[in-house]
């Protein structure tokens, strides 16, 4: 998974709140609990996910970035009770409550899909009861859903999480019990600019003004996959092979027009930003959206690199480099052919990529 860089401002601005409102802190020894013992799932709400990522003022101020979303709420998921639904009674870790974030959303403007790639791109799964600084079972990740259909996209879009990481620690099962928090929690970071965040806001302002939703480019079925694809295409993008240097169909084609991933057709690149490279292979100086690839380590073949994946798809791609002398910007985003499908300028509209035509209003 990538690097991410967390702040210790939490801890500072906790301190001074403590001071404040005469809390206790959240230092002492955390207990795990099961929250789905004895427990009853809470009522069906349509279009509602709660998700905990850690500190809830981050992960609240990514949720109401994105446009679609209704309403962002900060609480507390599957714990005791109502009785301990509050800050200093969690911070004792005997709660079995998780820092949890309910999120309303508007299912014409954005999917399901897009809102837990969102949350999957910003936390760590592969570490328990913990994310970045703030340690301690109430910042256990997890996503907490009311009804069958959500459910269904949840496991779907965990499956495919759960492929990307040697570890994994994200709960996933139904919601029991919800309470917001505190009134000086919501909108936390609205009101302290400067407050701690562990989500960078870098990564929060990304998914600002997406124009991509992945829900609307679902991963098949793996039989479906199989017959779908040639052989070279099943092996780059399902088997993580490569073809050949110079022996593949766009390394030095460049029409007018966009590249989506052949097994989903979700858009990745533009032609705008491909170069020729000597590497033989399609080179990119970035993509069409950044959340629409995932970047993982990849220590094969005796060598350290860092693997692209598709965002939807799962799909291997190829590799990022840095430090490219033929880039425009120094990174060379070097992709299989086999693992793209071309759609040009002048059928993006008929296949449905209308909406992508804004990419080209500049001079090309």
């Amino acid at each position: 998974m990538k690097n991410k860089k967390f702040s210790l401002r939490k801890c500072w601005s906790f301190l001074l709140l403590a001071v404040i409102l005469g809390l206790g802190g959240c230092s002492q020894p955390q207990k795990s609990q099961d929250p789905s013992e004895n427990r009853t799932p809470a009522p069906p709400e349509e279009n509602v996910i709660y998700l905990a990522g850690g500190c809830f003022w981050g992960l609240e101020q990514l949720m109401q970035s994105i446009p679609g979303v209704i309403d962002a709420q900060s609480g507390y998921a599957n714990g005791t009770g109502e009785e301990d639904a509050n800050y200093e009674a969690v911070c004792s870790g005997d709660t079995g409550f998780r820092e949890t974030v309910r999120v309303e959303y508007d299912p014409e403007q954005v999917s399901l899909d897009a809102l837990l790639m969102a949350y999957f791109y910003v936390i760590d799964p592969t570490v328990q009861n913990q994310q970045g600084n703030d340690i301690g079972t109430q910042y256990q990740t997890g996503i907490y859903y009311t009804t069958d259909e959500a459910k269904e996209t949840v496991e779907r879009i965990a499956d495919i999480e759960r492929s990307r990481s040697e570890e994994f620690f994200v709960e996933t099962g139904p919601l029991y019990n919800y309470f917001p928090a505190e009134d000086y929690h919501q909108d936390y970071l609205e009101n302290n600019p400067f407050g701690y965040c562990h989500i960078p806001w870098s990564e929060i302002a990304l998914f600002a003004d997406l124009k991509i939703d992945p829900g609307d480019y679902q991963k098949p079925a793996d039989e479906v996959i199989r017959e779908k694809l040639t052989d070279k295409q099943y092996y780059v993008t399902q088997e993580s092979g490569t073809e050949y240097a110079y022996e593949n169909e766009y390394w030095d084609f460049f029409e007018k027009g966009i590249y989506v991933d052949v097994v989903t057709g979700e858009p990745l690149f533009s032609s705008k930003d491909k170069y020729l490279s000597s590497c033989g292979w399609p080179a990119v100086t970035k993509p069409i959206e950044e959340p629409s690839l995932i970047e993982i380590e990849d220590n094969s073949h005796g060598m350290n690199r860092t693997e692209v994946r598709s965002r939807a798809g799962n799909s291997h791609l190829g590799h990022v480099f840095f430090n490219d002398p033929e880039s425009p910007n120094g990174v060379r985003y070097c992709i299989n052919s086999a693992a793209l499908r071309f759609i040009p300028y002048i059928h993006m509209e008929e296949e449905g990529y209308g909406y992508l035509m804004y990419l080209f209003k500049s001079s090309y």
